[in-house]
């Protein structure tokens, strides 16, 4: 695992800009002071995920459950037709049997020939059990967007402020989303190192998979949580993640953007979440 060792310091974070969404709690922008750590320069991958579970035998909860959800064009039309019960709302999430970090996408696949894509189907409490294993422990929201900045102050993505630049920086949605893809563009995470690092080294800070974080989400984050070191610590039924995914598309979820905040339930999982540690 390749490190990014950040020294202490004081860093803008938040946001005041128009594009963010203020009932994720995006802002106010404001001066924290963090102290020093290091964060891996990529997502954990199926092959750092499978010596973990080699070495504790350890079962995912979505193992255990039995199913996950899937976007639905990474499934072929056969499987699509099985699926009963549609979340309301998001029917382009579709719950799939036997779906978990070993078979992406269901029955029948298998994450052979991608050991450096990022685990994905992971829950917070999976990926905390990976942290308890090796060492390590997930990053704090500050944490994480003072790295995803790459060093840049108040730039909306880890590269600056240009959005052409998405196309050769960034994995997330092409085309007209939720149906019709770019031509030549699929659906789905790339190798953890497969796109520029930003100005910190960190490869796909944004994009390609959420990134499940220390704290419990809420909205409050940047009015309630202190100035040095926070993490927020009172339990809100969801915990935070990061980044966005390849899903995210400026007519739906514009949450790609360094700022952007999200979170779920700390045992849900998708073919689009994954993490990333730190120490």
């Amino acid at each position: 695992m390749r490190w990014v060792e950040l020294a202490g310091g004081e860093h803008d974070i938040g946001t005041d800009d128009v594009d963010g969404y203020v009932a994720d709690g995006e802002g106010p922008r404001r001066r924290v002071r963090l102290s020093a750590y290091a964060i891996a320069a990529t997502a954990v991958s199926n092959a750092e995920f499978a010596a973990f579970v080699r070495a504790t035998r350890h079962v995912t909860e979505a193992e255990r459950i039995g199913h996950s959800h899937v976007f639905w064009l990474q499934v072929d039309e056969a499987v699509r037709r099985r699926v009963r019960h549609v979340p309301r709302g998001l029917p382009w999430w579709l719950p799939i049997e036997f779906a978990c970090w070993q078979r992406p996408e269901g029955a029948g696949s298998t994450i052979i020939g991608r050991p450096g894509h990022p685990v994905v189907h992971v829950s917070w409490h999976d990926a905390q059990a990976y942290c308890d294993w090796a060492g390590l422990r997930l990053p704090t929201e500050a944490e994480w967007e003072v790295a995803a900045r790459g060093g840049l102050q108040g730039r909306r993505f880890p590269w600056g402020d240009d959005e052409a630049r998405l196309a050769t920086h960034c994995n997330v949605w092409r085309g007209e989303f939720p149906s019709h893809p770019a031509p030549g563009w699929r659906p789905g995470p790339m190798p953890v190192d497969s796109l520029p690092p930003n100005g910190h080294g960190l490869h796909h800070a944004t994009g390609n998979v959420w990134q499940w974080c220390a704290d419990w989400f809420s909205p409050r984050y940047h009015l309630d949580t202190d100035a040095q070191d926070p993490l927020q610590q009172q339990p809100s039924g969801r915990r935070s993640l990061r980044g966005g995914s390849f899903l995210c598309h400026a007519s739906y979820c514009h949450r790609y953007r360094v700022a952007a905040r999200n979170g779920n339930a700390p045992d849900s999982t998708s073919s689009n979440c994954g993490f990333r540690v730190a120490r």
